[in-house]
């Protein structure tokens, strides 16, 4: 090889070095992109067709197919969610019943083990006593499950770690968030659906961060909402079209759509909706499709 086509080699090769090496920053300074679904699994009802013995393999082959990070469920019986947890290995799952412990329905969030650290969980009732598990009417209470999550930072292969070995006394480059999963009261209910959403918009405002100085911590609500946008329960969370409160939650799709809904707040961009169409020769695995939204946490 000739010394002139040597020299066009190298600067190629620089070329390509550099792209690829702006290509990572950009993608660093881009921020965290995390995928987020919710999806009410249809209890294990006798009368309902096709069983749950069947239809428990298309859900696992539907999370496999979809790789969302995050899932939150409702309607899951302890042997659903226990079933789902094992089969989806790459998954943990939190959460307890609706009257506390297994019985009941739970409102289960599952998230992935290598994208994320459990720094908080909780339960808490849709009543007049929040704190008091199995409180609101005896039939069919409701809950919020609730876990504050760290991205786990593990640089790309090739890639400086935000760390020092021997560091100290730091916590800027750690990104963490919430999610509240939960499922609304059904038909006849207005008030109190009315009133569940003003009891998470507080416990999701309590939350806030202080002043511009402190980390944002973007909030993710998920959930079968049975109520539709527009009414006073959506408008609870999301105020009236073009409202601009800090305070109030964004809807991951414009305008909102349905009964269940991925709601958010925070430093977040919406990069992708959507109502998964999932089916076997066209059975669904439950009476609702998922939803599910990919988003960017912005870097601050």
């Amino acid at each position: 090889m000739s010394q002139l086509n040597e020299m066009k080699v190298m600067v190629v090769i620089l070329v390509v070095v550099c792209a690829l090496g702006g290509l990572a920053e950009a993608r660093g300074a881009e921020g965290h992109t995390i995928k987020v679904m919710t999806y009410n699994l249809k209890f294990a009802s006798r009368t309902f067709k096709p069983a749950w013995s069947v239809r428990r393999d298309w859900q696992v082959d539907l999370i496999k197919k979809y790789q969302p990070d995050i899932i939150g469920t409702q309607e899951g019986l302890k042997e659903q969610v226990d079933f789902l947890m094992d089969q989806l290995t790459d998954y943990v799952a939190i959460g307890e019943g609706r009257k506390g412990g297994d019985d009941d329905e739970h409102m289960a969030i599952f998230f992935k083990r290598d994208r994320f650290r459990l720094r908080e969980m909780s339960t808490f009732q849709l009543s007049e006593t929040p704190e008091v598990l199995g409180s609101g009417p005896a039939v069919n209470p409701r809950i919020v499950t609730w876990a504050r999550l760290a991205i786990i930072n593990r640089p790309a292969q090739g890639q400086a770690s935000p760390y020092p070995m021997d560091y100290r006394d730091h916590w800027e480059n750690t990104q963490e968030f919430y999610v509240f999963n939960t499922h609304f009261f059904t038909r006849g209910y207005d008030l109190a659906k009315l009133n569940s959403a003003k009891l998470i918009m507080k416990r999701i405002n309590a939350l806030n961060r202080f002043g511009e100085w402190t980390k944002d911590r973007p909030v993710f609500l998920l959930g079968d909402f049975n109520a539709r946008p527009g009414g006073d329960v959506y408008r609870t969370f999301v105020g009236a079209d073009g409202a601009k409160n800090p305070l109030l939650l964004k809807d991951s799709i414009q305008g909102g759509r349905g009964i269940d809904w991925i709601l958010y707040k925070g430093n977040v961009d919406v990069l992708h909706h959507e109502r998964v169409d999932y089916n076997v020769d066209g059975v669904y695995p439950s009476d609702h499709k998922p939803i599910l939204a990919e988003f960017r946490i912005r870097g601050e």
